[in-house]
């Protein structure tokens, strides 16, 4: 769906504490989280605005973001125990 909210946030609500945690501990994390939630908020505009880019590089932009999606997933699920 065009313009959907994928924050970290709102993709994974079970996991606000452990971003919360990682976010204020962990600055690799914090900079990655910022990046995707920089990505997402790029991707949302630009699908709110018709798309005013090439199809390939909205592609990238979307790939960027599954990418970094699946490695801040991973590191949430790591330290969740840790966390807990």
């Amino acid at each position: 769906m065009l313009g959907e909210d994928h924050s970290l946030i709102n993709e994974f609500p079970e996991y606000r504490e452990t971003i919360d945690h990682l976010t204020q501990n962990d600055q690799a994390f914090a900079d990655d989280a910022k990046r995707y939630n920089s990505l997402d908020n790029e991707i949302r505009e630009l699908e709110l605005n018709s798309s005013p880019i090439d199809d390939q590089a909205m592609h990238q932009l979307k790939h960027d973001r599954s990418e970094l999606k699946d490695s801040l997933y991973q590191r949430l699920v790591d330290a969740k125990s840790d966390v807990s």
